[in-house]
């Protein structure tokens, strides 16, 4: 029913708020999206807190705790570099993308006993999950809580996600500071006011406060939507620079290498065509027995362990097979014993010099009455 926006309340005594339209928003963690932690006056950590995202702080540079807190790889800590920054700016970003887009409906201030749906859902002043109270998220789009004051998950509270919802599509708009006790949290947090995160606390998601900093107590757990950035690639070159020439019917091999960027290199060949009988394999070997003299023109390329890639382009000529050279080949007896009329004879001939097997044959002359010759070189009649 587009448009409309109601309450049902379940035989468990759970409210469900749903929107009969999803949110057609536009939002996105962009230069944040390796952030789990970031903040614009810094981030403080205790003992125990494992973060798996990148942390950062910008324009405050202060980030402490670290160790015993602990960033898990391929993350790490960003204070006030050029990701900081750009994360920082992201964030207040998001912030105002999150304010676009119609309410789907706007909730009383405790989230106790309420299952919400994708949309927008609007909280005139707090929104509050009281201790051990529990929320759930059932369906699969993006929720997006605007939370006019401040947010509170109290301690042993709980969030449920269902039926295809995901964490990293949960948003929480919080126009002043964002307080999180809970056994499980979920969302991308965006406080104005700071983020903190108290003992024993998990937020599946991100903590990032566009006005003032994240702390976080001892024992937390923050990430998992957090995507690593890779590293820039470098420059890529492949050697040699050209290839010699092929010969029909005979062995070619050649080792193409790469260098310049993160070893291994896997190889192939992206544009033109290989010589016949010739082939490349991902370790960069180009081997085989060409079958047809010509040009053949193509591209290798080599992508390293970073999915970073170079190519180069080749020629690679072959050349007719060349005649073979004959050597001299000796027959022997040299010379042949006389026959007699009515009486049988028999001489085999032999070749040396050449390569076996010989073929014989008489080239002047005639044979004898009766003799005949064959052609491996045996002389009978």
């Amino acid at each position: 029913m587009p448009g409309r926006h109601f309450r049902i309340t379940a035989s468990l005594g759970l409210a469900l708020i749903l929107s009969g339209a999803s949110a057609a928003l536009a939002q996105t963690v962009g230069a944040s999206a390796s952030f789990a932690v970031s903040a614009s006056a810094g981030v403080t950590a205790a003992g125990g807190v494992v973060v798996n995202g990148d942390v950062g702080a910008s324009p405050t540079a202060s980030i402490t705790g670290f160790p015993p807190a602990v960033v898990l790889p391929p993350f790490g800590l960003h204070p006030n570099d050029a990701a900081a920054m750009a994360a920082h700016s992201a964030n207040l970003s998001l912030y105002a993308q999150l304010s676009a887009g119609s309410c789907s409906d706007n909730p009383v201030s405790t989230m106790d006993g309420v299952a919400f749906g994708p949309g927008i859902h609007c909280f005139a002043s707090t929104a509050v999950l009281g201790a051990g109270g529990n929320m759930i998220l059932s369906g699969t789009g993006i929720y997006i809580f605007r939370v006019g004051s401040a947010l509170t998950a109290a301690a042993g509270s709980t969030v449920t996600t269902l039926a295809g919802a995901n964490p990293c599509n949960v948003y929480w708009q919080v126009t002043s500071a964002a307080t999180i006790d809970g056994d499980s949290f979920v969302g991308n947090v965006v406080a104005q006011a700071g983020v903190t995160m108290a003992g024993g606390a998990s937020l599946t998601g991100r903590a990032l406060a566009t006005g003032a900093s994240v702390t976080l107590a001892a024992n937390v757990t923050v990430g998992g939507c957090s995507v690593p950035v890779p590293p820039p690639c470098s420059a890529i070159t492949l050697a040699p620079t050209t290839l010699a020439g092929a010969t029909v019917g005979t062995l070619f091999s050649q080792t193409i290498t790469g260098s310049g960027g993160a070893s291994p290199y896997a190889f192939g060949v992206t544009t033109g065509g290989l010589p016949a009988g010739l082939a490349l394999d991902t370790a960069g070997v180009l081997s085989g027995t060409p079958s047809a003299a010509g040009s053949s023109s193509f591209t290798v390329s080599a992508t390293d362990a970073n999915g970073c890639s170079g190519t180069r382009a080749y020629t690679i000529v072959t050349a007719a097979a060349p005649p073979p050279v004959c050597g001299t080949i000796t027959l022997t007896p040299t010379t042949l014993p006389g026959a007699t009329v009515g009486v049988g004879f028999n001489q085999t001939f032999t070749g040396s010099g050449g390569a076996s097997p010989y073929v014989f044959g008489v080239t002047t002359g005639g044979l004898p009455a009766g003799l005949a010759l064959d052609t491996a070189g045996v002389l009978s009649g």
